[in-house]
């Protein structure tokens, strides 16, 4: 049974209507996205095919054109669509970010910081620039490394907050091996940013670690 045969309660993209998108499964949600399944398969069945695939959303937003090339009804193009869905995910915070204090908008913060590092498969080091009002300049990224660490250097940091006339950072890293706990190396390197940082008389506000489903704030746990 197509997706036209169902009620249309049931059908993914009425329920949104009816319901907010809040409402629907994640199958549903990426079926919406999809539009069409296959022959004798719905999009919210070829939905879950994914799903399964990938083991959950996060896995899929983290892939590469080569991972969806061998999956029947989904290729180059849908990877295409997914990259720009998510790509203006990540603008639409930024710009809410740059119109507002980031220390009165911290899940939005989160949720950028989110969509930049969550499931990469390497380890990189983010950089959120913010003025004095902290409200967000720019966002770069600092250094990529390996699946296990990358190097970060103060004075690249410094150089970098300088350049863009920066009164204060918010610095991020991933932890491709899904603990998103901070190491002995990332307290210490916490450490040695501030301390170059407050030299120039720019503010080190946070240091968070992202990982699978989890956002570590290491100003929070007080270790800054």
């Amino acid at each position: 049974m197509s997706i036209s045969d169902w009620p249309s309660e049931s059908r993914p993209r009425e329920k949104l209507l009816q319901r907010g998108a809040s409402a629907l499964s994640d199958a549903e949600l990426l079926a919406i996205f999809l539009r069409v399944g296959l022959p004798g398969k719905s999009a919210v069945e070829l939905a879950q095919d994914l799903l399964s695939h990938f083991g959950s959303l996060q896995a899929l937003f983290a892939a590469s054109l080569s991972d969806f090339a061998p999956i029947a009804g989904v290729g180059a193009a849908k990877y295409a669509q997914l990259q720009a869905v998510l790509e203006m995910s990540r603008r639409a915070l930024s710009e809410e970010l740059a119109q507002r204090d980031t220390l009165h908008n911290p899940a939005a913060v989160r949720d950028l910081l989110r969509l930049r590092l969550r499931g990469l498969a390497q380890e990189e080091f983010h950089v959120l620039l913010l003025d004095s009002g902290y409200r967000l300049i720019r966002a770069e990224v600092l250094s990529k490394g390996t699946l296990a660490q990358t190097h970060v250097y103060p004075r690249e940091l410094a150089r970098l907050a300088l350049q863009y006339h920066a009164a204060a950072v918010i610095v991020a890293h991933n932890h491709p091996s899904g603990q998103a706990e901070p190491s002995a190396a990332d307290l210490q390197l916490s450490r040695q940013l501030q301390a170059a940082l407050q030299l120039l008389d720019i503010q080190l506000l946070d240091h968070f670690i992202v990982a699978a489903h989890q956002v570590v704030s290491l100003a929070e746990r007080g270790a800054l």
